[in-house]
């Protein structure tokens, strides 16, 4: 990758390179490069250098010119192997920034230690749990708000193997409605988004806006509501949406 500048803000773009395991090379080099960073003040400057970097046929980012982009770079929350990229399409990147200090703050450093822990009991974990339906019920089960495995417990990395020896199975059948008063999500309760984000079929009365549905699982199956579905209930959780504006 080629980064044309000087200073902190060349700085900059050369450590988020090479923390990315990125080679830096020399503009001289960039028929060897494929992206190209360019950190100038100079707004004269910075357009020249991204139209002659564009011309040789490399992606270009600008500094503090969104207009100048091919692409953007997000604000990165690193709890390896779990890495969170908060982004503004170039709106933005000191909000994306504070965004990002947010949760760096609230997320345990903890978290990429239960990735890891998660990652080897995978064979466990299938072995206990041979249907993949099931996995995801447990797992959702162990992972949510409270649970043995919540990912915001510090604790939960050390908890994984003995929530697999004791674990009882997927959480049992259940249905569970809601009436929404507003297409807006921001007024669901939280309960009410876990369960659309957990939710295996969605019984649907009414008109349900897209705004709700794009907040359940996109593997959950979405039929019509009718008497008749309702007594033929899967294991896992059914929600039944209704919309009364």
């Amino acid at each position: 990758m080629v980064v044309v500048g000087e200073g902190p803000m060349a700085e900059a773009k050369i450590r988020l390179i090479e923390r990315a395991g990125g080679v830096v090379c020399s503009e001289a080099e960039a028929h060897h490069a494929r992206l190209a960073f360019v950190a100038l003040e100079d707004d004269r400057l910075a357009r020249a250098g991204a139209q002659r970097l564009k011309g040789k046929g490399l992606l270009v980012n600008v500094a503090d010119r969104p207009e100048l982009c091919d692409f953007t770079t997000p604000s990165i929350l690193d709890r390896h192997p779990v890495l969170i990229a908060v982004g503004t399409g170039g709106a933005s990147a000191g909000l994306a920034k504070h965004l990002r200090l947010r949760l760096e703050a609230l997320l345990p450093e903890s978290l990429g230690t239960l990735a890891q822990a998660l990652q080897s009991a995978r064979e466990k974990l299938r072995e206990r749990f041979p249907d993949a339906a099931d996995r995801r019920r447990a797992l959702d089960d162990g992972l949510r708000e409270g649970g043995a495995l919540d990912p915001f417990n510090p604790a939960a990395a050390d908890r994984v193997d003995g929530w697999l020896d004791g674990a009882d199975g997927p959480p049992a059948t259940r249905q569970e409605e809601i009436t929404l008063t507003s297409a807006d999500p921001g007024d669901l309760t939280l309960r009410q988004a876990r369960w659309l984000g957990e939710a295996d079929l969605l019984l649907l009365a009414g008109d349900i806006p897209p705004a709700i549905l794009a907040r359940a699982r996109a593997d959950a199956e979405r039929v019509p509501y009718a008497a008749s579905e309702v007594e033929s209930l899967r294991s896992g959780l059914t929600l039944i949406l209704r919309y009364c504006p």
